[in-house]
């Protein structure tokens, strides 16, 4: 403190204290330095220098602030504001009576942000294994991506819980919505199944995936660091849910179908078989199964054999099943009546070169007992009488070689050329089923003439407005158990005469009458019907056919696979077309059984029983009350014709 007093004091002249360290007297006012005169350049330029740097920054500001404003304000909104997505549900699909087929329920999805992750070997080889993937895969799976990789998407709580017990450091869980099918492998083709995205690959999934899937909505808000919602801001975009998807399957029946077509094909050690079942009154798909079939919630393993829907997308040569149309031509022509004698013997008939054949001479027969027996001589005698033109005329009315309007994938038109390119044999041959293709779907509709006196039906896979039983709508609109009520899509048919007021729900087993196209007239389906019923008793080539309480009616088919350019010798497919009850038409049922190969392949022993078994199940599930006295003999004891093929 002393040497700066003595300093202070140096300055302003006086003399320093007693003692005092003698410091050196600095003149600043004599200082060369400061005596010189600055340069009035030098000041402009710092001036100048001065007065840019702050319009810099004045311009930077402005364009920052004014001009270029978007570009930062997303920057910084993008740091806190966040756009949540609010994802719609998906919607169900039911059956006619409200029964679930398909619907979405909270599954949990692994993720994990592999640059956080804290795990030893040990760890991931518990992970992996929980994960059911080798340690491998998983490590390259970390490392696709430092930022977000998911392990494993909708697995089950379980595994989710077992994999939090780990305690892994950067895996994390979130919810999402997983697809569930109750009835499994038996409504497989019908419901189809969604990928890993909910979105519809196969079956009704797939047809109405507009409708199931909804619109997904949005919600902005502000997030704190730790990245929770702490306010909303804009304004919420609500998400519309999927409509839910009412089919016209009866749950029940379509199971029984599956098990019936399952056995046989089992038992006669079949490649495959195919069920379809439908209800003539009101144009609705009961039931459409096929064996092999899979699981759609567990597609790991699934082959193309399993996938075919082969009750609509494959075709096959039809067989006899063709005779009763051809004969319902000659009757609705005129050229004959059911009582009229055609010479079938001697059980051979050559034209062009080429020979047809029955199993057996069967000599002098009615027009009725040429379905009975199913002889192709008298069938293709009644063929020569017609024009080519009639013959396609009819069989495109039925619905051959056109794709079923149905609004369901796969669908196919089978085959049916131009009648213009007709040789004589190839008019014969098309008259019991060889020569063109069909599909068993069509074949099925194609009978819907016998069973509605001569209107070929419009079929829907969707359950039509006015045909529900009162029990079955009233869940449906409920939305079932524990949820609240949601829109459901059904058919609203153009045939039902009156408006969509007008009609109401009707009771159980009498649904309202759909009209179509009519092909023949109410006398020749009567007529033909009658055919049909005599096929299935004693002397026709489907006893087999019959069930218990109900008068049942059809035709069967039997006919060598195509293979190349020709026919297999020891390969066959069986099926048999067929309705019922006789006296008051209900269903339709069409079986079909590729390659049994336990020692029988006619359609009366392979096919028919299935058809008894399907039809007495499903008119009993329908409420239709028998119209035969139930006897107790075994009706598989009744001595079958031998089909002609």
């Amino acid at each position: 403190m002393s040497r700066v007093a003595d300093f202070w004091r140096s300055l302003r002249g006086q003399p320093r204290r007693q003692g005092a360290t003698a410091m050196p007297t600095v003149r600043y006012a004599t200082s060369p330095l400061l005596a010189s005169r600055t340069p009035p350049w030098r000041v402009k330029f710092m001036i100048g220098g001065i007065g840019l740097g702050f319009a810099v920054l004045i311009g930077r500001a402005a364009w920052i602030q004014i001009v270029h404003n978007d570009f930062y304000l997303q920057q910084g909104a993008s740091r806190y504001e966040r756009r949540i997505e609010l994802q719609a549900n998906r919607g169900r699909i039911l059956d006619r009576n409200g029964e679930l087929l398909a619907s979405s329920v909270p599954a949990p999805s692994l993720w994990a942000i592999p640059k956080d992750l804290e795990a030893s070997d040990a760890d991931l080889r518990k992970l992996a294994r929980l994960l059911g993937m080798p340690v491998a895969d998983l490590k390259k799976r970390l490392g696709s991506n430092p930022n977000f990789v998911w392990l494993r998407r909708k697995v089950e709580d379980g595994v989710a819980q077992q994999v939090a017990a780990l305690k892994i450091k950067g895996v994390y869980e979130l919810r999402e919505a997983r697809r569930q099918y109750p009835e499994g492998e038996s409504a497989a083709h019908i419901v189809g199944f969604t990928n890993i995205e909910d979105e519809g690959q196969e079956g009704v999934e797939l047809a109405y995936q507009k409708q199931l899937a909804g619109r997904d909505g949005s919600r902005h808000v502000i997030k704190d660091r730790l990245g929770r919602p702490v306010e909303s801001v804009g304004d919420m975009v609500p998400a519309v849910d999927g409509q839910s998807i009412r089919l016209a399957i009866d749950a029940k029946v379509q199971f029984y179908a599956y098990q019936r077509i399952r056995d046989a094909v089992l038992q006669h050690k079949a490649k495959a078989g195919s069920v379809v079942v439908l209800d003539a009154v009101a144009g609705e798909v009961l039931a459409l199964a096929n064996v092999p079939s899979y699981t759609p919630d567990d597609r790991r393993n699934l082959t193309g054999a399993q996938l075919r829907n082969r009750a609509l997308t494959d075709t096959f040569e039809p067989g006899s099943t063709m005779k009763p149309i051809v004969v319902s031509l000659a009757l609705d022509t005129k050229r004959v009546r059911p009582d009229t004698l055609i010479s079938t013997a001697p059980g051979r008939l050559t034209i062009d070169g080429s020979t047809i054949s029955d199993s057996h001479a069967h000599g002098d027969l009615t027009v009725e007992q040429v379905i009975q027996k199913s002889s192709n001589v008298g069938t293709a005698k009644l063929a020569l009488q017609m024009q080519p033109r009639e013959m396609w005329e009819i069989f495109t009315a039925v619905g051959l070689g056109q794709k079923p309007q149905i609004g369901f994938p796969g669908a196919v038109t089978g085959r049916l050329r131009p009648y213009k390119s007709w040789r004589r044999i190839e008019q014969v041959t098309m008259s019991y089923g060889y020569g063109l293709s069909a599909s068993l779907f069509q074949l099925a509709q194609a009978y819907t003439i016998f069973a509605t006196d001569g209107e070929l039906i419009p079929m829907t896979m969707l359950k039509r407005d006015g045909a529900a039983d009162a029990g079955g709508a009233r869940k449906a609109a409920q939305g079932g158990a524990g949820e609240g009520p949601r829109p459901v899509l059904a058919f609203k048919t153009a045939f039902r005469p009156g408006s969509e007021d007008e009609a109401m729900p009707q009771p159980l087993g009498e649904p309202t009458q759909v009209h179509g196209v009519r092909v023949i007239t109410p006398d020749t389906a009567r007529a033909v019907r009658k055919m049909l019923n005599l096929a299935t008793l004693s002397g026709g080539t489907a006893p087999k056919a019959q069930t218990m309480g109900y008068s049942v009616g059809g035709k069967t088919g039997t006919a060598h696979k195509v293979e190349g350019r020709g026919y297999s010798g020891n390969k066959y497919r069986a099926w048999f077309v067929g309705i019922a009850p006789i006296s008051k038409p209900r269903i339709v049922v069409a079986v079909m059984v590729d390659e049994p190969s336990n020692g029988v392949y006619y359609g009366g022993e392979v096919a028919a029983p299935v058809f008894s078994q399907v039809v007495q199940q499903t008119l009993h599930r329908l409420g239709v009350v028998p119209d035969m006295e139930v006897q107790s003999q075994i009706l598989s004891n009744v001595a079958a014709e031998v089909e002609s093929f």
